[in-house]
């Protein structure tokens, strides 16, 4: 789910990364914006509506796998 997530907001993390070059503790002022922008689109996947839609797919899949052994 995080992986997935990261390659979806590269370009925020991009963004982020540029930001936060040669900074230390100001990053977390003078980077508010990217910081904001990349949490917000981490947050489409990865929040508790897709980790349940997660669980189901695996369950549907192992399911799967259950009725083929036999």
């Amino acid at each position: 789910m995080k992986q997935k997530a990261l390659k979806a907001c590269d370009l925020y993390t991009s963004k982020y990364a540029e930001c936060a070059v040669g900074r230390t503790l100001s990053v977390v002022w003078q980077c508010r914006k990217q910081a904001k922008e990349l949490n917000e689109c981490l947050h489409q996947f990865t929040n508790d509506t897709v980790l349940e839609e997660m669980k189901k797919e695996y369950a549907l899949q192992q399911s799967g796998k259950e009725s083929l052994s036999y």
